[in-house]
């Protein structure tokens, strides 16, 4: 397991997606260009470090740093990292001196060649697998999963480099997203319960990987299909193969997908992510019943929801809470006046719109409670009459072990307190969740999505939530 970033678990009220990936195998000598705006299309998947590696189809050359994007990469870097195919990754990383150490991709050279991995996700096997290897004489540089998967593929006994990778894949349990960049071929995998996404795009007659299809829409791109479970891409330039490790299933797709971390022009296999949303919104809407005035989205990921809730309530929209996009990302502060300026710094109130009015927050998760007891301030601050606060998702009372960025359980809100106590923690006059059973309508009852967090009802064997 990783190790916890203790100041991310204290200041932020959100589940946060550990990575995001975007592979390219090009017929000309783009693949920087492009998995540079790939990446910055899932800035939102990770802000705190980014990294490319690129090949020419005999040797790998790659950069990465910390923070956004734009801030590691300039016009010269990517002039200068000449290839073919290249795989990108950004990332929410871990605590302390491993933060360097884990910027991806990992860039390995062993006997069997060089090779580049980037993955997505968290394996439940993974501390058993490392011990494994140790035990062996193997040396780690890092706490990744992926450095794990490295040294499987380059113990002796294949040959064939596939072989290596499907009979690898098969020791890995978890959820896992994976690219890997070898000679002149980009592969992607996706474990054999699709916990997280991997979708395969094209552009220009060339084939491309990412974790969401956003990414193919800022350069052009179209979505060919999903990556299966179990299943391994092949991606040469201006060609596409696949083949399986593993038969699929039961798919367990990380529902949160839908609720909170992708894009909203994002599509995956149920829908567009807005317009799932907006039904999460009407569906609470049928479920909590507050009066009000208006309804408010706390933004952005809740602008959708909120939207759905107003047209089902027929009540006014408004976007009166503003999000200064300039705020990056907030780090722990040492006093709570201080963690409250750090909200005001991100968002401010329109008091015209607010003042006297009963007003309905719709946000789409509250994992803490922290952030979520500041916004209610403030919005009482800026002279509401009554504030009430609805949630697109069932109370998130158990832990995740399949790659977010959670705490332990008894540090989730909901899971210490019912509903009216955690109304009254955040200090808003009612409190309404989508519920269980109304979000598993959404997807249908045998639905093919984790909802573990809520539910406590793990896919994989030995995870019980304690």
């Amino acid at each position: 397991m990783r190790k916890r970033d203790l100041a991310r678990e204290e200041n932020l009220d959100k589940f946060r997606e550990e990575c995001g990936l975007f592979g390219v195998a090009s017929s000309k000598k783009d693949a920087p260009q492009l998995t540079f705006f790939g990446l910055h299309a899932l800035q939102h998947r990770g802000q705190e470090s980014a990294g490319i590696v690129v090949g020419n189809g005999q040797e790998l050359e790659g950069k990465k740093g910390m923070g956004l994007v734009t801030r590691v990469f300039d016009q010269k870097d990517l002039e200068e990292l000449d290839g073919r195919m290249g795989i990108g990754h950004v990332r929410y990383s871990t605590s302390g001196a491993n933060l360097i150490a884990n910027m991806q991709p990992l860039l390995i050279r062993s006997l069997k060649g060089s090779m580049a991995l980037a993955h997505n996700g968290n394996l439940t096997n993974g501390h058993e697998l490392r011990e494994e290897l140790e035990n062996g004489g193997s040396i780690f540089h890092s706490t990744l999963d992926m450095e794990i998967l490295a040294h499987l593929l380059a113990r002796p006994g294949f040959s064939d480099f596939e072989k290596a990778l499907q009979e690898s894949l098969l020791r890995l349990e978890g959820a896992y997203a994976l690219l890997i960049l070898r000679g002149d071929t980009v592969y992607g995998a996706r474990d054999p319960q699709g916990f997280r996404p991997l979708i395969i795009g094209q552009v220009d007659g060339d084939y491309m990987l990412a974790s969401e299809s956003c990414a193919f829409h800022t350069i052009g791109g179209r979505v060919v299909r999903e990556v299966e479970p179990g299943e391994i891409v092949k991606l040469k330039s201006g060609k596409f193969e696949s083949f399986r490790f593993a038969d699929p299933g039961p798919e367990k797709f990380c529902v949160f997908e839908y609720i909170y971390f992708a894009r909203p022009d994002s599509s995956f296999s149920l829908d567009n992510v807005h317009r799932v949303r907006q039904k999460m919104g009407k569906q609470l809407a049928a479920e909590y019943n507050p009066e009000g005035d208006l309804v408010i989205p706390v933004p952005d990921s809740g602008n959708s929801a909120a939207q759905g809730f107003a047209r089902a309530r027929n009540l006014p929209f408004e976007l009166a809470l503003i999000k200064n996009k300039y705020v990056g990302r907030s780090f722990i502060m040492p006093r709570q006046d201080m963690r409250e300026t750090q909200v005001k710094l991100k968002l401010s109130p329109i008091r015209e719109l607010i003042e006297g009015k009963r007003v309905i927050l719709i946000d789409d998760s509250l994992v803490r409670g922290t952030t979520s007891r500041y916004i209610v301030k403030m919005v009482r601050d800026a002279g509401a009459r009554e504030v009430h606060l609805g949630i697109s998702s069932p109370p998130v009372s158990f832990s995740c072990y399949y790659g977010l960025d959670t705490t332990r359980r008894q540090e989730l809100i909901a899971a210490r307190k019912n509903t009216a106590e955690i109304g009254e923690h955040v200090g808003v006059d009612s409190l309404g969740y989508l519920s269980l059973e109304g979000l598993q309508e959404m997807f249908g009852k045998n639905m093919g999505y984790c909802d573990a967090c809520f539910s406590g009802n793990y896919p994989l064997a030995g995870e019980n939530g304690n």
